[in-house]
């Protein structure tokens, strides 16, 4: 009879004190999961990049390597009012307020300072190259201002407010 119960107890105790040693992580086991697989992003990780032969939302224009894309908003007073507002959110922490690439955040960008936009060969670019690099940004230099500035017109606004800072349009 104590052999019985003796194997009982045994029978019994063995998978609970196996469950223990698993409960504690005494013994380690990866379990197999379907989102260990699954390609992640990291903090601070760049998305992967779109496939092949997509078109992004805005369009076709928006292509990198296809040119730049023509600017379809006037420079009016709405145009550069909301440009202007959006400029001083969004760009003249590193830019300064006229531009000059002297902006109270420009002295902790090193080694690379942020644009002079009155300097000639900014002003030589197309505002649609200018809109792309706004969108864009430049790597290793400028961030992409599409999250700040997540519609497309509010990046032409600022387009247009950047060509008044560079005296090339009138308010």
């Amino acid at each position: 009879m104590t052999k019985r119960l003796l194997l009982i107890v045994g029978i019994l105790l063995v998978p609970l004190i196996v469950g223990l040693l698993f409960t504690y992580e005494i013994i380690k086991v990866d379990w197999v999961s379907f989102m260990e697989i699954q390609p992640s992003y990291q903090p601070q990780e760049d998305p992967l990049l779109l496939p092949s032969g997509s078109i992004p939302i805005e369009g076709a224009a928006y292509i990198p390597g296809l040119g730049a894309p023509v600017n379809p908003v006037p420079s009016d007073k709405v145009s550069l009012s909301r440009g202007q507002e959006f400029y001083n959110i969004a760009c003249a922490l590193c830019h300064g307020a006229d531009g000059k690439g002297n902006g109270p955040f420009a002295v902790f960008l090193n080694p690379t300072k942020p644009a002079n936009l009155l300097d000639d060969d900014i002003q030589s670019e197309s505002d649609g190259a200018i809109f792309m690099t706004i969108t864009s940004g430049i790597p290793g230099s400028m961030p992409s201002m599409r999250e700040n500035l997540p519609d497309a017109h509010s990046r032409w606004d600022v387009v247009n407010y950047v060509r008044v800072l560079q005296g090339k349009s009138t308010p």
